[in-house]
């Protein structure tokens, strides 16, 4: 298991100092559902994403779906359980993390992210 650290490049924020990473199919589907939600500085990176669910979830997400050049092309702030995001045919990637996230940090569309490995505990 691989985890990044995630910071909002636009505002000098930090959207999470562990945040896994999930590069296969399986991981991408399962993202959250049937485990614990992230705490504050947690949360998952899904690669070559489009769009998220929340099925089976128990609690809301906040989501960013982000593009190539690591840009914000949308946002979701505490999406329910039991629903979904559009599909975005810019993003590459997906954030999830702890309700709340976005508004803390002020991430908006446009803004630019940057993330890099850091050791697994």
């Amino acid at each position: 298991m691989s985890f990044v650290q995630v910071v909002n490049e636009s505002r000098k924020r930090l959207l999470g100092g562990k945040i896994r990473v999930a590069h296969s199919l399986v991981a991408r589907m399962r993202g959250f559902m049937f485990t614990r939600p992230p705490a504050q500085g947690e949360g998952l990176f899904l690669t070559s994403c489009r769009g998220v669910h929340t099925y089976w979830m128990r609690v809301p997400l906040d989501v960013l779906l982000v593009n190539d050049a690591g840009e914000v092309v949308a946002t979701y702030p505490a999406l329910p359980p039991g629903t979904r995001t559009a599909i975005h045919r810019a993003a590459r990637y997906a954030l999830e993390l702890p309700s709340g996230a976005i508004t803390r940090t002020g991430t908006a569309i446009g803004d630019r992210l940057s993330w890099k490995p850091v050791p697994s505990a």
